[in-house]
C-alpha cells in the first residue's frame, strides 16, 4: 500500500515482504476460505491473513482498503461494521500511521514490532525494530535484531513523551493489552504527520503540508545516526551528523559494495587482506602489524588485561590470531577479539576517546605508520688472495663512495629542509590571512587538513583520467581515499582569479554550512601555489551538463526538474534566514549546482560567498566579481549585492532549468538576446507554455510549470524591493493556491555594437565594471 496523492511513490505497508513473488502480472490476490490470499504465478500460497475461524457467513468476507491506510477484512453482513476480522494495522512493517496502535499483549508480554526494511529497495525484515516496553514502563524503546537495546523514548508523562515528537499520543491499556496510537493532526491541522521506521536505525516523524507534493523530516530520533549502534556494521566508522556516512576503517573494504550503495551497512567491512596468523603456512610472509589511530572512540566490549605498557599489549593481541586490535589506558592494557564496532574518530574532547592501534597485515599499513628493521650483516674474516693495491683501489672507492652518499644524504636533508620551511611558511601567511578574515571568529576550520602527497595518491597525480571538468578557477578531479571513500578534488589554478583569500573564504564557509542542499566539504590542502578543495564526489556532475545537453536533458523529467528548483530554494533560504551565518553566494548558476546519486541539487563554490552580519542583508563592493548574464543589474552596474541578488540569479536559473535554454548567448531575435528577454515576450503574449523545454511535453505538470515561469520573473525583476524573499519562493513553490503579483519588465542585457545595454533603459551601461577574469563562465 502507498499514499495515493503524493507523487514519489511512498509504501506504507507490505503483505508479504520476506517472500516475493517473481512474477506480479500473474501473481494473484483472493479471498478464499475467509482469508485474504496471494497467490504466486503457480498459484501456490506465498502469504494469507491466516484466520483460523471466521464469520459463519465466510463466502460474503470482504476486504475493503479504509481512509486511514487501514486494510480489513469484514463481514459484508455485519451491518453493524463491528470489529473487524483482520487489521493490516495489527500487522504493521515499518509504518506507524495515525490511528494505528503499536501494542504489547499484557498476557505474554509479546510486544508488536515496527520493523525496517532491509534497504532502500528491498521490504524484506531489516535491523531495527521500535516496540513498546515489555517491561511495563509505558517507553518506546528501539532495538537492533529484536534484542540489543540503544534508544529510548524516555518516560510517558500522560500527554507526551520526554525525548519524543510532538504529536497527539494516546496511551490506553486494559487487560489483554497496551497500546500507543496519535491522532491524524498535529497541532497544526493543515499538516499530516506519520512515522517511519527507518533504515538507518531512526525512527523519523515525517510530515506532508497542504498540498506538497513530497515529505519533509520533521524529526528524527535518535537525531545523530552516528548514535545508532553498530550503524556501520563490523569495522566501519561512522561520520558526520544530519548528513552522516559510513567508512571502513584502513585496511577493511565493504562486504558488499551494491549494499551500501543501498544504504544498507549491515554487512560490515572485511579485510582487504588475511592477516599472516590467518594463512596456511604462518611462517611466510611479512608479520602482521599495527595501525595507530588516534582519537577514536574506544568500541564496547574489551576484555582488561591489567597493568601494562605498549610492547606487552603490543606482544599479547600479535600472539593471539583472534584478538583485533588494543589500546593502552592508565589502568592498564585493553585487547579487543573479533569484529569491532562503533569506531568514530572524534574531533571534539572527549573522555571515551583513546589511541586505537588496529592490527593489520603488513602490506596494508601505510609507509608512514610502518618500521622497516634492515638487519646489518657481518662478514667473517677470511684470508686475502689478490694483490694489496687492488685492495687500496678499493679502499679509496668505498672511501669516495661513503663521501658521496654522506654528500647525497645532507643535499636530500637540505632540500627536505627547504620544503618544510616552505610548507610553515604557506602555513603561517595561510594562518595569516584566517585571522583577516574571522577578526570575529575563533573557531576555525572545521575540517580535515590533508597533505598533498595523499592527495595525489587520490588522484594518481592528477591525472587526465581522474578529471571531471574544468572551471574558471581550475580543474576537478575525482578521488578515492586510502578508505575507498570517493571525493571530488578541485585544484586551483595558479592564473585563477581567485586568490588565497577567496579560498580560504571557501574552506570557512562551507565548514560552517550544514544542509542537505549544500554541498558538503571533506578537507582542504594548502602548498605554496596549490590550494586544494576536497568536496563529497557528485557522480551526476553539475545541473548544466544536463540541462544543456540535447541528450542527457530527456533524463529529467518535470518531477526532477521541480525537486530540484525547490532543492535550490530551500538550500538558499538556509544561507539567507536560517544558517548561523547569513550568507549571500554572488555566484548561483546552473554548474555551481551539482547532483547526487539521487539527482537532489547541492549548491557549491562559495569562493565568492559574501557574510552579512546580524540582520544585515546587502552590502557594497569595489571589485564586481561573478558570471555574466547570472549577476543583479544593480550588483554589476553598482557593485551593491543582497539576498535580493541572489534571487535574480535563482530567477535565471530557474527560467533555464524549465526552458532548457541558457540565458547568455540566447540569440532568438534581435529584440530578445536573452532568455530573460524571451520569457517576457511571451508573458506578455499569454504563451508561457512555449517557454517548456521540448523533452517535457509529455511529463510537464502544466500549473505547475506555469507557476515556476511566473515566479522566475518575480525574481528577476529590475528593483530588488520587487523581488520576493526566498521564504516567499519556498512558499509559493510550496502552494497550489498561493496568489502572485504581477511582475514587472526585468532588466535584460542585450548586445548593440558592442555595447552592454539595459533593455528596461534608453542609457548605455558605461558604469558597468567588472573585473574580466569573472566575465567567462566557470
Amino acid at each position: 500500500m502507498w499514499f495515493k496523492k503524493v507523487s514519489a511513490r511512498t509504501y506504507v505497508w507490505v503483505a508479504n515482504r520476506d517472500k516475493p513473488v517473481s512474477d506480479k502480472n500473474t501473481a494473484k490476490l483472493t479471498i478464499f476460505a475467509g482469508n485474504l490470499v496471494l497467490l504466486d504465478e503457480s498459484q501456490t500460497q506465498v502469504w494469507s491473513t491466516n484466520l483460523t475461524s471466521t464469520s459463519q457467513n465466510s463466502a460474503y468476507v470482504v476486504a475493503v482498503l479504509l481512509d486511514n491506510g487501514n486494510l480489513i477484512l469484514r463481514d459484508n453482513h455485519d451491518a453493524s461494521e463491528s470489529d473487524p476480522l483482520w487489521q493490516s494495522f495489527d500487522h504493521p512493517t515499518d509504518t506507524w500511521l495515525p490511528g494505528g496502535k503499536l501494542k504489547l499483549d499484557n498476557k505474554t508480554k509479546q510486544p508488536q514490532y515496527l520493523t525496517s526494511w532491509k534497504n532502500k529497495e528491498d521490504p524484506a525484515t531489516g535491523l531495527f525494530s521500535l516496540v513498546l516496553d515489555p517491561k511495563g514502563t509505558n517507553e518506546l524503546h528501539i532495538l537492533r535484531n529484536r534484542s540489543e537495546e540503544y534508544w529510548t523514548s524516555g518516560p510517558w508523562d500522560e500527554h507526551n513523551f520526554q525525548m519524543l515528537f510532538s504529536s497527539n499520543f494516546f496511551f490506553m491499556s486494559n487487560e489483554n493489552e497496551s497500546y500507543f496510537t496519535y491522532s491524524l493532526y498535529g497541532n497544526n491541522t493543515s499538516t499530516m504527520s506519520w512515522f517511519l521506521m527507518d533504515i538507518s536505525g531512526q525512527m523519523k516523524q515525517l510530515t506532508l503540508l497542504e498540498n506538497a507534493q513530497q515529505w519533509s523530516l520533521f524529526k528524527s530520533m535518535p537525531s545523530d545516526q552516528c548514535d545508532v549502534y553498530d550503524f556501520c556494521g563490523a569495522f566501519g566508522s561512522c561520520t558526520g551528523n544530519s548528513m552522516p556516512s559510513c567508512n571502513c576503517l584502513t585496511g577493511f573494504k565493504p562486504m558488499s559494495a551494491s549494499e551500501w550503495n543501498l544504504g544498507d551497512y549491515s554487512g560490515g567491512c572485511v579485510r582487504k587482506t588475511r592477516l599472516q596468523c590467518e594463512s596456511s603456512n604462518p611462517s611466510d610472509g611479512e608479520k602482521d602489524g599495527f595501525l595507530a589511530m588516534p582519537n577514536m572512540l574506544l568500541p564496547k566490549l574489551a576484555q582488561f588485561l591489567g597493568a601494562g605498557n605498549s610492547e606487552d599489549c603490543e606482544s599479547i593481541c600479535l600472539k593471539n590470531c583472534s584478538c583485533t586490535a588494543f589500546a593502552v589506558t592508565s589502568s592498564g592494557c585493553l585487547v579487543w577479539n573479533g569484529d569491532l564496532l562503533n569506531v568514530p574518530q572524534l574531533s571534539s574532547p572527549d573522555s571515551r576517546k583513546g589511541t586505537l592501534y588496529l592490527k593489520l597485515a603488513a602490506s596494508d599499513i601505510p609507509d608512514t605508520n610502518s618500521i622497516i628493521n634492515e638487519p646489518a650483516s657481518k662478514s667473517k674474516g677470511s684470508s686475502v688472495s689478490v694483490s694489496s693495491i687492488i685492495g687500496i683501489s678499493f679502499s679509496i672507492v668505498a672511501i669516495l663512495a661513503c663521501i658521496f652518499a654522506y654528500l647525497r644524504k645532507r643535499k636530500i636533508a637540505q632540500m627536505r629542509s627547504e620544503r618544510e620551511n616552505v610548507r610553515r611558511n604557506a602555513r603561517r601567511l595561510f594562518d595569516r590571512d584566517l585571522e583577516v578574515l574571522e577578526e570575529k571568529d575563533n573557531e576555525g576550520i572545521e575540517v580535515p587538513y590533508f597533505d598533498f602527497e595523499s592527495i595525489l595518491k587520490a588522484t594518481d597525480n592528477f591525472s587526465d583520467a581522474r578529471k571531471l571538468g574544468q572551471g574558471g578557477y581550475g580543474p576537478v578531479y575525482k578521488g578515492e581515499l586510502e578508505d575507498g571513500q570517493l571525493i571530488a578534488v578541485k585544484r586551483l589554478s595558479s592564473v585563477s582569479s581567485q586568490g588565497l583569500r577567496e579560498f580560504k573564504n571557501e574552506v570557512i564557509l562551507i565548514a560552517k554550512l550544514q544542509h542537505r542542499n549544500l554541498v558538503r566539504l571533506r578537507g582542504y590542502c594548502i602548498k605554496v601555489n596549490e590550494k586544494i578543495l576536497l568536496y563529497e564526489y557528485m557522480p551526476n556532475k553539475s545541473l548544466d551538463s544536463f540541462l544543456f545537453d540535447r541528450t542527457r536533458c530527456a533524463l529529467l523529467d518535470w518531477q526532477k526538474r521541480f525537486d530540484i528548483i525547490l532543492g535550490v530554494a530551500r538550500g538558499l533560504l538556509y544561507l539567507h534566514q536560517d544558517s548561523r551565518l547569513r550568507v549571500i553566494h554572488r555566484d548561483l548558476k546552473t554548474s555551481n549546482i551539482l547532483l547526487d546519486e539521487e539527482m537532489q541539487p547541492k549548491i557549491s563554490d562559495f569562493g565568492l560567498a559574501r557574510i552579512v552580519g546580524g540582520k544585515e542583508t546587502e552590502a557594497n563592493t569595489e571589485r564586481v566579481a561573478g558570471t555574466y548574464g547570472y549577476m543583479s543589474p544593480e550588483y554589476a552596474l553598482d557593485g551593491h549585492f543582497s539576498t535580493k541578488s541572489d534571487i535574480f540569479s535563482f530567477g535565471v536559473v530557474l527560467l533555464e532549468i524549465i526552458s532548457g535554454k541558457k540565458n547568455t548567448g540566447f540569440y532568438h531575435s534581435e529584440q530578445e538576446a536573452s532568455l530573460l528577454g524571451y520569457a517576457w515576450g511571451l508573458w506578455t503574449e499569454n504563451k508561457l507554455l512555449d517557454l517548456m523545454a521540448l523533452s517535457l511535453h509529455e511529463t510537464c505538470d502544466v500549473n505547475q510549470f506555469t507557476r515556476c515561469a511566473h515566479i522566475g520573473l518575480l525574481c528577476v525583476q529590475d528593483d530588488p524591493s520587487d523581488r520576493p524573499s526566498m521564504s516567499n519562493v519556498v512558499t509559493m513553490l510550496d502552494s497550489e493556491t498561493a496568489t502572485l503579483p504581477t511582475p514587472k519588465q526585468p532588466t535584460f542585457f542585450a548586445r548593440s555594437r558592442g555595447l552592454l545595454i539595459s533593455a528596461s533603459s534608453s542609457k548605455p551601461a558605461t558604469s558597468l565594471q567588472v573585473d574580466s577574469s569573472y566575465l567567462e563562465g566557470r
